[in-house]
């Protein structure tokens, strides 16, 4: 069982930034990482997703906007977002893949206000 841990969510002014990080007691080095969000009553949203062995892909609404990496050394992952736009509002969580096996977090809150 791999158990992950959001944190970084919180309210921000348009065009701001925000660091969110996906912690786990698990080496998530062999994991596909993902990051998705979900409004209420939406099916969750591809935000960004890191391989295990380097390669990254972006959601066409967040691209040039976000970045995703690693750090193994704290078994975290991040997700960079910049210029901030109300409508990135929403539950943020992220996903941990190996094999036939998916794991989640419990989300993290991103409101983006004036």
């Amino acid at each position: 069982q791999v158990q992950l841990v959001e944190s970084g969510g919180g309210l921000v002014q348009p065009g701001g930034s925000l660091r969110l990080s996906c912690t786990s007691a698990t080496d998530l080095s062999f994991y596909t990482m993902k990051w998705y969000r979900q409004l209420p009553g939406e099916q969750r949203e591809l935000v960004a997703g890191s391989g295990s062995g380097g390669s990254t892909d972006y959601g066409y609404s967040v691209k040039g906007r976000v970045t995703i990496s690693r750090d193994p050394t704290k078994k975290t992952v991040y997700l960079q977002m910049n210029n901030l736009k109300p409508e990135d509002s929403a539950t943020y969580y992220c996903k941990a893949v190996l094999g036939g096996f998916s794991y989640w977090g419990q989300g993290t809150q991103v409101t983006v206000s004036s």
